[in-house]
This record gives structure tokens, C-alpha cells and sequence, in this order.
């Protein structure tokens, strides 16, 4: 089957030109609306999540958005890409002494991600071993098979509870034979780690001459969220308030990964202010969690009705404050 060419921006519903900014709100947006969360329909609610993050995933990285740019509508034809002279386009084992293709499934990444964005060429990263002599008297050398890896889109949800995944792998028959088509129930435990790796022993490439086959390592690849992003086992979120509530204080609702909570912003608190909820982030190594950030962002209002204007310019002369006034 071949790979389709994934138009990004298309996804986001952007134009080729938006702004960094542009692109976060798009992808806010729309993630908002179809987590699988609060989607109506959960199954169609998460394929739909799934391609917004991939497509932020490529055009919220600048250097992904430049290679992205680059390879164009032509990218079947780019020099050196891993569809150069032909061939099925999903992961290759390059090393191998005949190529092979493999084909994922269930990772949450389409096959054109896999194969320009990846975590390795062609979507996998495939490591030969070197070989290994079988007997002494021989002059035969078993060669243990390929190590395997691809990228798992893993949800901040999946990273605090855990959960288990379905991950197909279509291998290359051999001699001319028919594709075999391996299925496997992954267990992602609670905590992953951006980068680390989950490992599947024995379910990599298969070995010669007796040799023992590689391993198959699927990458964990954490999904970006409408509401937070992630530092270590922390979480942040941007929290908006109007001028009247930093200066008089206030109590609001804010989304956390367990649901909403309650946060108590002091009176007189400062535009990047951090304020913390212990306990509500990732698990941590070992034990506990890690703790939700709400930084504070001042919002004024762009327009103003002429009485709103009046009680403005009616404190602009009572107030003593001035922001400019050096200790």
C-alpha cells in the first residue's frame, strides 16, 4: 500500500505561513475538541487526536517544519529520502544484506511520520550486530538479528495511569514468501519518560545461522496536550487572569489530568507568577508525583465599552501605583 503524503497544515487548518503562535492555538483548538477525553464519539475522538498532535509534532518543531517545508508536495522525489528510486515506505533495515521492509501499526504515527520524522531511518532504528562465529571449525558466522525501534505515541493520560496498546509489525516474507504480520499487547507502565524505551525481547529481526534474534524497542514519544506541557514529572499550565483578579485575588477552577481543581491565586499576584499543586503531575522514579504549575499570564481587554472606559480613567487618577517607579 502506498504512503499518502500528510498535508500538515491542511490538518491544523493553517496556513503555510502561520505563526508559531498561529499554530499552537490551531492545535489547542482542535485538541480540545477531540481528546479522547471529551470526544462524543471516543474511537473517531482519538484518531482525530492522534493527527492533530502529529501534524503539531512536525510544524510546532522549527527544524521538523523546515525539512517538512523543504520536501514539499514532491517529497516522493527528494534526493536521498528513503523513497528515492522506489519502494515500499515504511521502516528499512538498510544494514541488512537484503532489504527489508517492516510496516507498524498502532504506534499513533502514519507511515510518511515514521519515515521523515522518526526516531530513526525509516521510521525505526535498526542496529546489526556484529557477527559471531558459530564453531571453530567452521567458517560459517551467525549474525544475530536487528534491533528494531519505533516511535509510541504515548498520551499524558496513558503516562500517569498506564495502559496497554496493541502494536502490529508486518515483516517481509522470505525468498519470495508471504508478509507475516506480528501482533502484540504493550504494556506501557505508569511514568514513561519522553525517549525511554519499551523493549520487546526477541521480537526484532530475525538472526542467521543459528544466531538469536534482535529486539524490538518502540520509543516513547509523549503526546502534546491542549492544557499542559511537561518538564521531568511536572506539568504546566498557562493560567489567564484579568487585572482586577491578580490585584484583589480570586479562586478558579483549572484542569488537571485527574480533572478539575481548585487553585487560590493571593491577592497581588504578579504577571509569571508560578503557583504550585503538589502532588498533581507525572509519577515520579520511584515513588509519588510530581507537582502542576500555574504560571500567570495578565489579560486586559482589547475594547472597552465607554462606562468601562469611565471606571478605567476613574482609577488611572485615584491609584498611586506606578509600574515604571524604580526602588
Amino acid at each position: 500500500m502506498a504512503v499518502q503524503f500528510k498535508d500538515y497544515y491542511a490538518t491544523l487548518g493553517v496556513a503555510r505561513t502561520a505563526s508559531p503562535e498561529e499554530l499552537k492555538q490551531a492545535f489547542r483548538k482542535l485538541a480540545r475538541v477531540h481528546h479522547p477525553d471529551v470526544a462524543k464519539n471516543k474511537a473517531t475522538g482519538e484518531a482525530k487526536f492522534k493527527e492533530i498532535n502529529e501534524a503539531y509534532e512536525v510544524l510546532g518543531d522549527p527544524d521538523k517544519r523546515r525539512k517538512y517545508d523543504e520536501l514539499g508536495m514532491n517529497w516522493q522525489e527528494g534526493a536521498g529520502g528513503p523513497f528515492a528510486g522506489g519502494g515500499r515506505a515504511r521502516g528499512r533495515a538498510g544494514t541488512a544484506p537484503n532489504r527489508a521492509d517492516f510496516e507498524f501499526g498502532g504506534t499513533g504515527f502514519s507511515d510518511f511520520f515514521e519515515s521523515f520524522f522518526g526516531s530513526g531511518r525509516g521510521g525505526f532504528e535498526s542496529t546489526r550486530r556484529g557477527p559471531v562465529a558459530m564453531d571453530d571449525d567452521e567458517e560459517e558466522f551467525a549474525h544475530p538479528g536487528e534491533d528494531i525501534e519505533a516511535d509510541l505515541l504515548v498520551t499524558l493520560e496513558e503516562a500517569l495511569h498506564g495502559s496497554k496498546r496493541k502494536v502490529t509489525l508486518r515483516r517481509p516474507g522470505h525468498n519470495g514468501g508471504s508478509d507475516r504480520q506480528d501482533t502484540y499487547q504493550v504494556r506501557i507502565p505508569p511514568g514513561v519518560r519522553e525517549g525511554q524505551r519499551i523493549r520487546l525481547a526477541g521480537q526484532g529481526g530475525a538472526g542467521h545461522g543459528g544466531a538469536a534474534p534482535g529486539d524490538l524497542y518502540l520509543r516513547v514519544r509523549l503526546a502534546r496536550h491542549p492544557d499542559f506541557s511537561v518538564q521531568a514529572s511536572d506539568l504546566y499550565f498557562d493560567l489567564d487572569l484579568a487585572p482586577w483578579e491578580a490585584v484583589l485575588g480570586v479562586t478558579v477552577k483549572i484542569p488537571a489530568l485527574d480533572g478539575l481543581t481548585s487553585l487560590h491565586v493571593p491577592p497581588g499576584t504578579a504577571a509569571g507568577s508560578q503557583l504550585r499543586l503538589r502532588g498533581l503531575g507525572l509519577p515520579r522514579e520511584g515513588e509519588g508525583r510530581g507537582d502542576l504549575y500555574a504560571t500567570v499570564r495578565i489579560q486586559v481587554p482589547v475594547t472597552v465599552t465607554a462606562e468601562a472606559r469611565g471606571q478605567w480613567e476613574q482609577l488611572a487618577r485615584s491609584s498611586s501605583f506606578n509600574p515604571r517607579k524604580t526602588p
